[in-house]
């Protein structure tokens, strides 16, 4: 068992280095309207932080196809992430449906992720509804963990993987590297007890 981990909101090279050095699956760049905002031009230049393995997610909330077309023309990342309904069209790239924990739509399974009704804002979602909907597939869970509560939240939901911004941040958009070290290391305790439990 290893957890699937995602850092979303990575808008400098030291936070790059600093999730890579952690072993994390994903980095995210965030192209919406954000304290974490940042251009192609710089999701480029700090991609080139990152190892090959390491997925490279281009983060919107609710974009027309021009918004993400856009950054595709300047960056190209392994994934597009954004809220299930607006992805519809989207060919020749891979994409992240974004459930919201709203109990409005529910995924048929695949991979997706799920999180609060706002993006970014640090509000944990319902764990026990988060618990019933990681049965349906391969669900990231997001929305408002931290070093201190990703692993009572992996504990009791039991999702694929977890996803993680202002959690480990120092202020609004500035990634704390130790934060992203600390999330990282809380995660693969969690594993870790829950193969030898």
């Amino acid at each position: 068992m290893s957890l699937f981990v995602k850092i979303c909101g990575i808008s400098d090279h030291e936070a790059a280095k600093a999730a890579v050095s952690s072993g994390v699956d994903a980095v995210g760049f965030v192209f919406s309207t954000s304290p974490r905002q940042v251009t192609p031009h710089e999701a480029l230049s700090i991609a080139g932080e990152l190892a090959p393995e390491v997925l490279r997610v281009a983060v919107f909330r609710r974009p027309g196809r021009d918004d993400i077309e856009r950054v595709l023309d300047e960056f190209t990342p392994d994934l597009v992430q954004a809220d299930h309904d607006t992805l519809d069209g989207i060919r020749g790239i891979a994409v992240l449906p974004v459930f919201r924990d709203d109990g409005r739509h529910t995924p048929a399974g695949g991979r997706f992720l799920y999180e609060g009704p706002v993006s970014g804002v640090g509000r944990l979602v319902d764990l026990s509804r988060a618990t019933s909907v990681a049965r349906v597939g391969e669900m990231i869970l997001a929305g408002g963990l931290r070093p201190d509560n990703v692993g009572g939240a992996i504990t009791t939901v039991r999702p694929f993987g977890v996803d993680v911004s202002s959690g480990v941040e120092r202020s609004p958009g500035s990634k704390d590297p130790a934060l992203i070290r600390s999330f990282v290391a809380a995660v693969r305790g969690a594993e870790e007890r829950l193969v030898n439990a």
